[in-house]
C-alpha cells in the first residue's frame, strides 16, 4: 500500500522555520497501531492523519510515543495541504476531534484556527517540575493539560536548561516555561519529552492555556506571543469568550509517497 505524505513546515513563513509536521490524507481510517507505526517512522513531534466523513473531516494527532488530545501546528498544516493541495474551496474547514470541533480559516496572512481555551489553575509545585528546569523558583505554577512555570522575564525563559527524565515522570502532559516578553507580550517553552519530545519548536495547543492566562494578567483580547526554541515561532492570539483565535503562516518542505 502506497500513501501520499506532505511534511508542512507550520507557525513559519519560510522552510527550516517554525514547526515541522507530517499529513497524511486517508480514505478510511487504518488500524491504530498502524498509525502509530507511521509517526514513530516520521519522527516528528507531530503527524496528522485526517478522513473525511460527511462532509467533515476526522483529524488526529500522533506523536512519536502516542495520540493526543490537541495539536495545533498539526492541525495548521493539515489544512494548508487540504488548501493548498487537495482543492478545498471552502472558505472555513470543520475539523471534528477529540477536542471538539475546531475550525481553520484561509486568511491574508495565512490561517486563522479557532480552539477551545483551557485557563490554567494554581496548583501546588510538584516534586522534580524546578529541579527539572533547573531552577530554585518560579512566580507561580499553573496546570492546564500542561504544567505553566510562569518567571520573571523572558532571559529566564531562554536560560532553563531541562533535565528531561526528570520531566518525563511528572503527571500531566509536559511543561510549558513562560514570561513577559521582550518585544511581544510573552514568550515560552514547551518540553514533552514523556511523548519523546524533549522540546517542540512552536506549540498551538499550548497557547491554548498561555493566552487565557495573559489575558487575565495583562487585560488584553489580542496578544503577540513567541516560542523561544532553536527554530523560534511567533504566534497572534485572540481570546474570544471561551476560545482562542491562533494565527499563523505555514510551507511545504516535502511530498512524496510511504510504503507500507
Amino acid at each position: 500500500m502506497k500513501l501520499d505524505i506532505y511534511q508542512v513546515d507550520a507557525f513559519a513563513s519560510a522552510v527550516f522555520e517554525g514547526n515541522p509536521a507530517a499529513v497524511l490524507p486517508l480514505k478510511s481510517w487504518l488500524p491504530d497501531d498502524l498509525l502509530q507505526k507511521i509517526a514513530e517512522e516520521n519522527n516528528l513531534s507531530e503527524t496528522a492523519f485526517f478522513v473525511l466523513e460527511e462532509n467533515n473531516y476526522q483529524l488526529r494527532w500522533f506523536t512519536p510515543k502516542g495520540e493526543v488530545d490537541l495539536c495545533g501546528h498539526a492541525t495548521l498544516a493539515a489544512a494548508h495541504v487540504l488548501f493548498t493541495h487537495l482543492g478545498y474551496r471552502g472558505q472555513t474547514l470543520h475539523f471534528q476531534t477529540r477536542s471538539g470541533l475546531l475550525l481553520v480559516t484561509k486568511v491574508p496572512e495565512g490561517y486563522s484556527m479557532d480552539f477551545p481555551a483551557t485557563l490554567p489553575q494554581p496548583v501546588e509545585e510538584p516534586d522534580k517540575l524546578l529541579t527539572g528546569l533547573g531552577i530554585s523558583s518560579a512566580e507561580c505554577v499553573l496546570a492546564g493539560f500542561d504544567y505553566i512555570v510562569v518567571l520573571s522575564n523572558e532571559s529566564e525563559v531562554k536560560a532553563i536548561v531541562p533535565e528531561f527524565e526528570k520531566l518525563a515522570q511528572l503527571e500531566l502532559r509536559g511543561v510549558v516555561v513562560t514570561a513577559p516578553g521582550d518585544s511581544v507580550d510573552f514568550v515560552s517553552r514547551c518540553f514533552y519529552p514523556k511523548l519523546r519530545v524533549n522540546e517542540d519548536p512552536v506549540t498551538g495547543s499550548a497557547h491554548c492555556q498561555l493566552a487565557p492566562y495573559w489575558r487575565e494578567r495583562l487585560d488584553k483580547n489580542k496578544l503577540t506571543a513567541q516560542q523561544l526554541s532553536e527554530r523560534i515561532g511567533k504566534i497572534k492570539c485572540t481570546l474570544v469568550e471561551d476560545r482562542v483565535i491562533l494565527e499563523g503562516d505555514a510551507v511545504d518542505y516535502l511530498q512524496g509517497q510511504i510504503s507500507i
